[in-house]
């Protein structure tokens, strides 16, 4: 299969997709395999900045091993900065090995927009994405900063990048980089969405529907969902803390045009198909639970500090409970994706030109600013919100039967005990 965006003529035409599938993992296992010789040591500011190289000839050398693909240098940025990033988030060198190198890596066949190329581990820990140029180049600038922020908040919703790295063959240049997991093969997404916040042009394409899992965006959650998602209070106020966070720091980075990928898996109809929450919903298979500290959905709005292995069970995945307005139960699988745009020259003028012709609060492309507060308003209020209290709800629906109940109350009960009830029924908001 060619691929549009890079048009891989190094490689014959028929074996395009499993020649690079092997040439990552055999770039990938000599580069960290060599690493784990290198002593430990703190993270230095000239670290982020280091490229590796190395030259796989099919022949082999007295370096490198033999192989069946054309000849390849493969390109590691600053290998020991995301070793620091993989030990903090408990991958261990041979369980990254193993995921990546030892068992086949799987093609995602329904990639976004951007034309990238996705393939997933079959453990289901890590996605592989081909990215452009500005891209790697971005990324590689952001690294001191969000070495930063992942010290201080390695509970976040933000990407978790774990490595980066370039294929150079025949004059082409493939740059890669290994990220989290955010929806898992093991749990059937009965609906998929990409949220920015924004109402322009956001409504999943006529081909985009036709698709097996289609990936809807905000107009149609707020046909599909009028009502939202309801959380508890408590897990609702970890998750808006969580994404208010993250804001703050992508706009600290002049980052905008993100999305909030968003995977909903909706409990009574996979009871109805005759599935469970931990059966796979692709190809069968069920993989190892998730290895990788911080990597469910759940462990990243958890801010009381339990142990990880605690947070995911085979009955949850790792998705966070809610419902409907329905009282249908869901587990919800999300995380912030599309990171790496700035908001440079270019996209200063993309906004202007839309302005002109659109309402430029619609527009997706938008300084960071604004951006991050259209966002966390859409999720705080449209997407996300709290359950309320079935018992205030249902007996305190109308002025009437509040004040029915206040004068039950002062007509049945010893002051003391009045006085009581009606502070209780303050607190419920209801006096």
């Amino acid at each position: 299969m060619m691929c549009p965006m890079f048009s891989f003529h190094f490689f014959p035409i028929k074996t395009t997709s499993s020649a690079l599938k092997g040439a990552i993992q055999l770039g990938i296992g000599y580069t960290v395999g060599n690493l784990t010789s290198k002593p430990d040591r703190d993270v230095l500011m000239q670290d982020f900045y280091v490229v590796e190289s190395v030259f796989l000839p099919s022949e082999g050398s007295n370096l490198t091993p033999a192989h069946h693909y054309p000849d390849f240098r493969f390109k590691t940025y600053a290998p020991l900065a995301f070793r620091y990033f993989r030990d903090l988030f408990g991958i261990k060198p041979d369980d990254y090995l193993y995921s990546l190198v030892n068992e086949p890596l799987i093609e995602l066949t329904n990639p976004g927009a951007s034309g990238s190329l996705f393939y997933l581990t079959s453990d289901d820990e890590f996605i592989i994405k081909t990215v452009q140029h500005k891209e790697a180049k971005f990324l590689q600038r952001l690294l001191p900063g969000y070495y930063m922020n992942l010290n201080q908040n390695p509970r976040t919703l933000l990407p978790k990048f774990y490595g980066l790295y370039c294929i150079q063959s025949g004059g082409i240049n493939i740059r890669l980089v290994v990220m989290n997991n955010v929806l898992p093969r093991s749990v059937k997404m009965h609906y998929k969405y990409d949220l920015k916040g924004s109402t322009y042009k956001r409504r999943a394409s006529r081909k985009e529907r036709e698709k097996s899992c289609p990936t809807y965006k905000d107009l149609d959650f707020q046909d599909m969902h009028e009502e939202g998602l309801y959380f508890d209070t408590e897990t609702y106020n970890n998750l808006m803390k969580t994404l208010q966070r993250d804001c703050r720091v992508l706009e600290s980075f002049k980052i905008m045009d993100y999305s909030l990928l968003l995977g909903v898996h909706v409990l009574d109809q996979s009871h109805r198909e005759g599935g469970e929450p931990g059966q796979a919903g692709g190809d069968g298979r069920r993989p190892v639970g998730q290895r990788v500290l911080y990597s469910t959905a759940m462990e990243s709005i958890q801010g009381d500090g339990k142990a990880a292995e605690a947070l995911t069970t085979d009955d949850t995945m790792g998705g966070i409970p809610a419902k409907t307005h329905k009282e249908e139960k869901l587990l919800i699988f999300l995380g912030i994706i599309d990171i790496l745009q700035s908001y440079r020259f270019i996209k200063k003028l993309e906004h202007s030109w839309k302005a002109l012709v659109y309402d430029g609060d619609t527009v997706s492309v938008h300084r960071p600013g604004f951006y991050a507060s259209r966002f966390l308003k859409f999720m705080s209020t449209r997407v996300f919100r709290k359950t309320q209290r079935k018992f205030a709800r249902f007996i305190f629906a109308t002025r009437e039967s509040k004040h029915f109940l206040l004068s039950f109350i002062s007509l049945s009960f010893r002051s003391t005990l009045c006085n009581r009830l009606r502070h209780i029924l303050v607190l419920f908001d209801v006096c």
